[in-house]
């Protein structure tokens, strides 16, 4: 047995869940998802171009910068040119799931692979994006690593417009119904790590990548 079935195991203990009532109790949380009451939130324009412009916005108030292509087949030479403006090196790593890029064409070499300490830029897509506060949701699985976007020292995200929504619960509703059962991890990156610990003054890279690129995808 796993720690985690232990913990697990041990949550269902203390909840007396077994297999005999666990249809009942998923479904006493199912109710109490679609039935609770949200908090206040922000007026947000739920129109496409909006929330692209709203996110954009808020990801750059965060320290990301971003780029805006028209397809995703322009997103090599988007990377290539984020990494020869800011002297960075044109190896990377990236989800395995983006290998079939021409990353070549673009004059840069990228292995389809976790991260490891070397690796200095990686590049990931993302599940989706909040227009509300500028931040990516990312979903592991053995195509989307999470090292990717945690080790190295620049990450470059891939952002489908289609997939930019307006509110933080709005993402945890798609990966409820898209993904059904969540994945190992599920991270949120609003923009460069950063820690105001010593002197209350902000140091970016403390715990992560020092910068991260937006690669806005239209089509």
């Amino acid at each position: 047995m796993s720690s985690r079935d232990d913990i697990l195991g041990r949550v269902r203990a203390a909840l007396n869940r077994d297999a005999g009532n666990a249809a009942e109790g998923r479904e006493i949380m199912r109710t109490a998802l679609s039935e609770r009451r949200q908090g206040p939130k922000p007026a947000i324009d739920s129109e496409p171009l909006a929330l692209r412009d709203r996110f954009r916005l808020k990801s750059e108030q965060q320290s990301s910068t971003v780029d805006i292509v028209a397809d995703e087949s322009a997103v090599p030479a988007a990377v290539a040119r984020y990494l020869a403006a800011m002297k960075l090196p044109t190896s990377a790593v990236a989800w395995p799931s983006l290998a079939a890029l021409d990353w070549a064409a673009a004059g840069l070499k990228v292995e389809g692979r976790g991260a490891r300490d070397a690796d200095l830029v990686g590049i990931t897509g993302c599940f989706c994006a909040v227009a509300e506060t500028g931040t990516l949701m990312l979903c592991s699985s053995p195509g989307t690593p999470a090292a990717v976007s945690l080790l190295p020292e620049t990450h470059i995200a891939i952002v489908r417009a289609s997939r930019i929504l307006p509110y933080m619960e709005d993402a945890w509703n798609l990966a409820r119904t898209e993904l059904g059962k969540l994945p190992r991890a599920v991270n949120f990156i609003s923009g460069p790590s950063r820690t105001g610990d010593i002197e209350q003054t902000i140091v970016l890279g403390a715990h992560g990548p020092y910068r991260v690129h937006l690669v806005i995808v239209e089509g």
